[in-house]
């Protein structure tokens, strides 16, 4: 009856210890902190020279900022390291697509991690996807236009969100728009995870939004014109104090239309 007991008791213990492990290996690839796996490139390591060297400002409409990119390297509010802040002079009052920042590399398919830090309320900011697709960074707001939305597109999963003063992470797999003899066939998608939360998955975006100053293609038939070029990861400008740092991408390939991970 012992020796039943103890046999019991290991496997017991031994499923709790699978457990542990797989919920762990699950966290550590989402979330604030993670780091870039095996193949990816990072975009954003803290310094000004990785900055100069991998980004440069954004060819929109209005764009009023001249290089050397002007976002300020600063020390991390909270954590040892630096980063990078997206008040811009050019962009003050909230003019987007004035000093918008984007990757001088375009992609594709591909996994992204990217965080961000609000200092103030009302901090509004952006993750361009391709140029092209925002999620949302805008503290104080959880409708469709607001934080985590795939902008105007799905709800704000707000609930989420560490608030202002704390450090948020988005973590996405992105697939390109599919095209066919020149024509769309199958629209972008993308699966996120904000702060380790799985907010939207196999989420179809339908369109560019904003206009022609928002991203690639959106002054094309309202933003829906939607082109077969590969584009940058931008992070817009508003005039506030929104930081970011600890970026990277992964390319992928994904020929079935599923970003779930």
């Amino acid at each position: 009856m012992k020796k039943s007991l103890i046999k019991s008791l290991g496997i017991n213990l031994l499923g709790v210890l699978l457990v542990i492990i797989c919920f762990s290996g699950a966290y550590s690839q989402v979330g604030v902190g993670t780091k870039a796996p095996k193949g990816a490139e990072i975009f954003f390591d803290g310094s000004r020279k990785m900055l100069d060297k991998k980004w440069t400002y954004w060819k929109s409409p209005r764009l009023a900022a001249t290089l050397p990119i002007k976002w300020m390297i600063e020390n991390d509010p909270v954590d040892a390291g630096t980063i990078m802040n997206s008040n811009d002079p050019a962009a003050t009052g909230g003019k987007y697509g004035s000093a918008d920042i984007v990757t001088k590399k375009k992609f594709r398919d591909f996994r992204l991690h990217v965080e961000f830090f609000i200092k103030e309320k009302g901090g509004n900011s952006g993750v361009y996807l391709q140029n092209r697709y925002e999620i949302q960074v805008l503290d104080g707001d959880s409708t469709k236009h607001g934080m985590a939305a795939v902008i105007n597109e799905t709800n704000s999963p707000y609930h989420a969100y560490k608030g202002v003063g704390a450090w948020n992470s988005y973590d996405i797999v992105f697939r390109a728009a599919r095209f066919k003899d020149g024509k769309l066939v199958e629209k972008a998608m993308v699966t996120v995870y904000f702060n380790g939360i799985k907010v939207h998955t196999n989420q179809v975006i339908n369109q560019v939004w904003g206009g022609p100053n928002s991203g690639v293609d959106g002054g094309n038939d309202g933003g829906k014109g939607i082109t077969d070029t590969p584009e940058g990861l931008k992070l817009q400008a508003e005039g506030h104090n929104v930081l970011y740092r600890n970026i990277w991408i992964q390319e992928l390939k994904l020929d079935k239309a599923d970003t779930d991970f």
